[in-house]
């Protein structure tokens, strides 16, 4: 069998686990039968032979399955460890998050059969929406994850004859299925967007319309490329001017329905009988709706691959853009180390006629300690060594994700302190704030915004009181933010140290206090004791109790939302810094070449936005991850 992507069948259901939409592709699935059967001929004796399910179940039969495994699993996504709740032949058994993405489903578990696995499921969650990509392996893999399924060690350990992550690594159609489950996800969502690239040109450059409307220099480039002057004679715009028009013409799918026709249309056009070729819903679109011209042919001496349906005419230039997202997990405990990590990609838009190759030395990688490299299909690794990654790509046009990466941040984190908060009474807290912006960081780094934002979802605040000692603050119903750094004062070249002290005070928790509290609260003020120590001890006893109360009776909430565990108190850090990355990944434009050799002016730029950064609440309950002695 091949060692290429084909995808035998894709599911959405919604949030009710009904299926909405579904697409099977007989022609794969034609392929998956005859291996089934090649395989059972080989291999009689095989005790697991019939756990392989070798048909596509109906759309009744895998909502029932997905959601047998729900409630199975615990969650949409699963335990992705062995619990007590676990059982053997499920995914939870095999003790590994992988299995949290990569699932397997029982169909028609009620008939006491085992031929009634169906896996790998490529499980990507993107708003209201459950998808799931079923691509072909070989049936040899399903049985080496139905055995998995039923071993009685748990783990992912080295020295195991069999374990998922090198089965994984045997399959290369699951990373196929994870873009195909991306793309249609944001198709579904209508998150149909194209990565930002950020120019840093003068306004006479792109003219006097661009520096009116601000499309050069602070904000970035979202379109694709301008758009060419078209002949008097064409009505229709052809080649690079059908591009440029895209990000106005894309429809937007977020505030109606599920677009049935849109994707199927894409379907159909990016992944032709169940093999993915082009994914840009972009270019997909481009050509249903413009179509080609006389002037699109490209010229015989030419290959033009899939990811460029047009060719570019018109001024040439070549953009990079480094653009990081760092999560933070900040704690302020001497028992739980802070975690800061990286996840980061580099965005370009190759405006160069033809169809030219370009390459350039990729820097800096043995200072960022890189975790995991993924690289768009157009390009090609030639060489690796310690320091440097050579790079070479055939550009598609318009602004494109060439590389995606995780690594650690080089730097400390741009924002560290602490904050406290209290619980003074029922209804008010006491809270305290205090941080250190950009120590360490010095020029270019430019730190352009900060925010702070002091979430109580439960809670609907009355008043706050309290000034910092830098920024603004406003309140919402159910949130406190602080603004301490605003857009046009940016941080550069220097670090800040900032203090914000305040309370707040809450609705009732009930309209009616429980007596319990009141007893409580007043024997311990009623005290006369002069005795420091008790009267401290008395006072840690009352936190206790009133935090203890305020979250006994609190819902659980879905795993896949911890910051919403609302026994957890943070305030959560927003930011954007520019001039340069955390990671120490850079791109030197002297050291790019194009071929054949074109004038086309090379810029570079970098800009770090916040993740899941977050301030734990020192005084109170946190999550963390415990770290494994070796």
């Amino acid at each position: 069998m091949p060692g290429d992507c084909s995808i035998r069948a894709l599911w959405i259901l919604n949030n009710l686990d009904a299926v909405v939409f579904s697409r099977r592709f007989p022609v794969v699935e034609k392929r998956w039968r005859a291996a089934c059967q090649s395989e059972n001929e080989s291999s009689d004796d095989d005790p697991v032979k019939y756990t392989v399910f070798s048909s596509i179940p109906s759309d009744s039969e895998l909502a029932a399955a997905f959601s047998e495994r729900k409630t199975r699993e615990g969650s949409v996504r699963g335990f992705g460890i062995r619990v007590s709740q676990s059982r053997e032949g499920s995914d939870s058994w095999v003790d590994d998050p992988i299995t949290r993405h990569i699932v397997g489903v029982y169909i028609n578990k009620e008939e006491e059969g085992e031929n009634n696995l169906m896996w790998p499921l490529a499980l990507h969650i993107k708003g209201p929406y459950c998808i799931l990509i079923l691509p072909l392996v070989e049936p040899r893999h399903v049985k080496a994850y139905a055995r998995l399924c039923k071993r009685s060690d748990c783990g992912n350990a080295v020295t195991a004859h069999e374990n998922l992550s090198s089965l994984l690594l045997d399959l290369p159609s699951i990373t196929g299925a994870f873009m195909v489950a991306h793309a249609v996800g944001d198709i579904v969502t209508g998150d149909v967007v194209e990565p930002e690239v950020v120019v840093n040109q003068s306004p006479s450059v792109g003219g006097l319309l661009d520096s009116l409307t601000g499309s050069i220099g602070i904000s970035g480039i979202s379109s694709r490329a301008k758009p060419v002057a078209a002949p008097v004679a064409s009505s229709t715009p052809a080649g690079a001017a059908a591009i440029g028009a895209l990000a106005s013409d894309v429809p937007k799918s977020g505030s109606r329905l599920l677009d049935k026709d849109a994707l199927r249309s894409f379907i159909s056009s990016a992944m032709p009988f169940g093999t993915p070729l082009d994914l840009s819903y972009s270019n997909i679109f481009s050509v249903r709706a413009n179509g080609f011209s006389s002037l699109d042919i490209p010229p015989q001496d030419l290959k033009q691959p899939a990811w460029k349906p047009y060719l570019y005419k018109g001024k040439q230039r070549l953009l990079f853009t480094i653009h990081e997202t760092l999560h933070a997990a900040m704690y302020d405990r001497d028992e739980i180390p802070d975690s800061l990590s990286v996840s980061g990609q580099i965005n370009c838009r190759a405006e160069l006629e033809r169809l030219p190759d370009v390459s350039f030395p990729l820097t800096g990688l043995s200072a960022s300690k890189i975790e995991a490299l993924s690289f768009h299909p157009c390009a090609q690794v030639p060489e690796q060594n310690v320091d440097k990654q050579a790079l070479m790509f055939s550009p598609p046009l318009g602004n494109f994700v060439l590389m995606r990466y995780q690594a650690t941040c080089r730097l400390g984190p741009p924002v560290k302190g602490f904050y406290q908060l209290s619980m003074v009474s029922e209804d008010e807290g006491a809270f305290l704030f205090k941080l250190h912006l950009m120590e360490g960081y010095k020029s270019p780094l430019t730190m352009e915004f900060c925010n702070v934002t002091m979430p109580f979802p439960r809670r609907r605040i009355l008043s706050f009181d309290g000034t910092p000692s830098i920024g603004t603050v406003s309140n919402a119903e159910h949130s406190v933010e602080w603004k301490i750094i605003t857009s046009g004062r940016g941080l550069s070249g220097k670090s800040i140290e900032t203090t914000f002290p305040g309370t707040v005070r809450f609705a009732p928790w009930q309209m009616q206090r429980s007596t319990s509290f009141r007893s409580v609260f007043e024997g311990i003020t009623d005290d006369d004791s002069d005795n420091e120590t008790e009267n401290t001890n008395n006072m840690a006893n009352t936190e206790e109790f009133l935090m203890e109360k305020m979250s006994k009776d609190l819902l659980p909430v879905d795993l896949e939302e911890p910051f919403s565990w609302l026994a957890y108190n943070y305030a959560k850090v927003s930011f954007k810094i520019i001039g340069a990355s955390l990671s120490g990944i850079s791109i030197d434009p002297k050291s790019v070449s194009i071929y054949p050799a074109v004038k086309a002016p090379v810029e570079s730029s970098s800009q770090v936005t916040s993740g899941d950064y977050i301030l734990w609440n020192t005084l109170g309950k946190c999550p963390s991850a415990v770290t494994a002695k070796v």
